[in-house]
């Protein structure tokens, strides 16, 4: 059984259907009708399932920004698919990808994980860590801590860099 629901705002008219076969199911589909008619051909239709506790939390999102779901998830696609065309991930090391942090500077950590490369480069090279002891302390696989120290051998200028700018950090008094 699907409950459609029409809302209108503007010059948009957003059209929500939700599959209610059962109180889990919460499989809905949302596409937003414009006046003209080229925004149809702009648009495609799309079934999304999404766990009752994301969808909850995304309506409130939603309300909160005065949105419609289906605006916040169109929204929410469209920055993360921006987001990845962006991303400065080098395709010969699929384990490692490139985070931004606090100062918006790149910093390469193994996928999945918040180990930094340059965490794995120093506790081979200034700790003399053997890629299994390294690989156990920080909970990952051989493979990741090998691709890690590729990733390195690779990239040396830039987390060299990032390795040397944090122990000047470190050095400095705090005030």
């Amino acid at each position: 059984m699907v409950a459609r629901v029409l809302e209108a705002s503007g010059d948009h008219t957003t059209v929500a259907e939700q599959c209610l076969c059962s109180d889990r199911c919460h499989m809905f589909e949302c596409f937003d009708i414009a006046n003209d008619a080229s925004y149809d051909v702009a648009m495609s239709r799309y079934p999304l399932k999404l766990p009752v506790d994301l969808k909850l939390e995304a309506e409130e999102r939603a309300a909160s920004q005065g949105v419609s779901l289906n605006q916040f998830i169109v929204w929410s696609v469209a920055e993360k698919v921006g987001a990845l065309r962006q991303s400065l991930d080098d395709p010969n090391f699929p384990m490692v990808t490139l985070r931004r942090g606090a100062a918006q500077w790149p910093r390469a950590v193994i996928r999945g994980t918040g180990v930094h490369v340059r965490t794995v480069v120093v506790a081979r090279d200034r700790w003399a860590m053997p890629v299994a002891e390294i690989a156990e302390e920080w909970g990952l696989t051989i493979a990741q801590v090998e691709q890690a120290l590729a990733f390195y051998a690779a990239h040396r200028t830039e987390i060299d860099a990032q390795i040397a700018l944090e122990e000047t950090l470190e050095a400095e008094p705090v005030r």
